[in-house]
């Protein structure tokens, strides 16, 4: 059987016998990826630390049957210790590994492995706010898998806006002769807000107000996962923005 290389996003982790790990993977070319990580859970192993959650990796597999097997490993991104020390950044990075994971079984292309890298990355560094973060990869990642939420145009009809009904399940923005009893109402801010962490205008993002960026991020939740048709467990313990 052959062996390859490739640049991995760790989503996560299983024991397996008394030693090995199953690891499971976000790769840049080969998209999802598990395989099992012989003695790593021995303290003289040299490849553990760099097979945790949130760390990169150039790794070479051998392709086996069920399960490829970890040959080498070396580290590109050490942002596990960092993200893993600050309680916001650790569960905001878990929802999005989670995220990645589910995407991964369909969607998995280079453009959503480097979303993830730059994900974790400005979360190790604590570029902004941990769940405006979250809420933009969540948003993005939704967007790269044919999914971008409707924030000009009526999601169901293509009414020209702006709108002020926000309906996950018909896709973002609805006109009122589409929007159902009930649906949320959403003010011009908080519409300007989403459109922001969509483009990743990170100026914007920083500047909105708590109760703004709250707002979004409850219906940037509500979005993501009526796309993903389960809920995304790691988000029930991710805080609102402060």
């Amino acid at each position: 059987m052959p062996t390859y290389r490739d640049e991995v996003v760790v989503l996560r982790t299983h024991k397996l016998g008394e030693a090995d790990r199953i690891i499971t993977m976000l790769g840049r070319r080969h998209g999802k990826i598990r395989a099992v990580a012989k003695g790593v859970r021995r303290t003289s192993s040299r490849l553990g630390a760099r097979l945790e959650p949130f760390m990169v990796a150039d790794v070479q597999f051998y392709a086996g049957r069920s399960l490829d097997i970890v040959q080498q490993a070396s580290s590109l991104g050490t942002y596990g210790s960092e993200i893993a020390a600050d309680y916001d950044r650790y569960t905001a990075a878990s929802a999005m590994v989670e995220t990645a994971d589910r995407l991964g079984d369909a969607d998995a292309s280079v453009s959503h492995y480097l979303l993830l890298v730059g994900g974790l990355r400005a979360l190790s560094q604590g570029a902004h706010a941990s769940r405006s973060i979250l809420d933009s990869y969540l948003l993005r990642a939704m967007a790269l898998s044919g999914w971008a939420p409707g924030l000009e145009e009526c999601a169901r009809c293509g009414a020209p806006g702006p709108h002020r009904s926000f309906v996950a399940q018909s896709g973002g923005m609805v006109c009122p002769d589409c929007a159902p009893a009930g649906s949320a109402r959403v003010d011009p801010d908080t519409t300007g807000h989403l459109r922001a962490l969509l483009q990743g205008d990170w100026d914007s993002v920083d500047a909105a107000a708590t109760r703004t960026s709250a707002a979004a991020s409850g219906l940037v939740a509500a979005y993501a996962q009526w796309h993903l048709e389960r809920g995304i467990r790691s988000l029930a313990h991710v805080e609102t923005n402060r």
